[in-house]
């Protein structure tokens, strides 16, 4: 599985992360798209994207991957309509720094979606079409006939329940073969839970967890099973903020959890690099670790198969 870290601030700190750790990113065309002269996202991933060129070019790096996100969604729940002449011009102007591109999808509309599938593709491109939560299961179909990477989306605000219903009926009669291997390559937008990571055999998602974690305060902690991480298991989330309010709470913080407790999560900071003192006081700190802990978690379950076990749905084995 390929993970592509998704949000974050922008700015020197996201640059900082970018030349340490961030080698597979998600970005949104949103933060770059202008309505008059107003930019309606983030500017600061404007400069983001400048880094990576530069990067790229002084170290003639060839494992940056960029997926390009039209943001139709921010975008719609703001009331912005993206233009697509623009979104087509900005992805062949920077075709040398953008490895995937999705189309600029309708979350109200599936024919509108597939029309602009249609006409990127008339203009050259190769777009990842989109799939969302609820629609009619005959634009998964033509999209599976003609596409070998298929994007999941408009899961963000869906209930756990009915998503885990909605995403075992789709691997389950759709995306895998008699074994449960997957069909085609399946990326799955907004994915923040990671039992859904964890469930199925996705080709790539893209999360905000490592960020939204690290801002509430956390830090991820691998299970430890027979002396080693597992990380097919949902992993621990540590509260570590001085700020947090839960410091006060036994159990609750890493301050009033059991010295036996903190001496394995010790054992894990030593490991990584990092102390309890300083990811108490610095969110960037937290949010280092918890981009470890997402690398970690691609490269192991990047190890082996992974079959989605459809008798019971229960998931995939490795």
């Amino acid at each position: 599985m390929k993970l592509f870290l998704a949000g974050g601030g922008g700015g020197k700190q996201e640059e900082e992360l970018f030349e340490t750790f961030i080698k597979v990113r998600l970005l949104s065309f949103n933060d770059w798209s202008v309505i008059g002269k107003k930019r309606t996202g983030n500017p600061g991933r404007f400069k983001y994207l400048e880094k990576i060129k530069k990067y790229k070019m002084k170290n003639n790096l060839n494992n940056l991957e960029i997926f390009l996100d039209s943001g139709a969604f921010s975008a719609w729940s703001k009331g912005i309509e993206i233009d697509i002449d623009e979104y087509i011009k900005f992805i062949k102007d920077n075709k040398d720094y953008i490895s995937h591109y999705a189309v600029l999808d309708d979350i109200t509309d599936p024919e509108t979606t597939k029309k602009n599938q249609l006409y990127m593709e008339g203009k050259g491109l190769h777009p990842v079409p989109c799939f969302h939560y609820g629609e009619p299961t005959e634009y998964l179909e033509y999209y599976l006939d003609k596409h070998d990477y298929i994007a999941l989306g408009g899961m963000v605000p869906i209930p756990k329940d009915r998503l885990v219903n909605w995403l075992d009926y789709l691997w389950r009669d759709y995306l895998t073969d008699k074994e449960g291997r997957a069909a085609k390559k399946i990326h799955g937008f907004g994915l923040t839970t990671l039992s859904l990571m964890l469930r199925y055999p996705w080709y790539s998602i893209d999360s905000t967890s490592w960020v939204l974690a690290g801002r509430f305060g956390s830090v991820y902690i691998p299970i430890i099973k027979n002396g080693k991480y597992d990380y097919t298991k949902i992993p621990h989330k540590i509260v570590f903020s001085d700020k947090s309010p839960k410091q006060e709470e036994k159990g609750e913080h890493y301050k009033t959890l059991s010295w036996m407790q903190q001496k394995i999560i010790k054992n894990y900071l030593d490991e990584k690099g990092y102390t309890a003192e300083e990811l108490g006081e610095e969110y960037k700190k937290r949010d280092e670790l918890n981009i470890v802990y997402f690398l970690d978690l691609e490269k192991e379950l990047s190890k082996k198969e992974r079959i989605f076990e459809k008798k019971g749905n229960k998931g995939f084995s490795l």
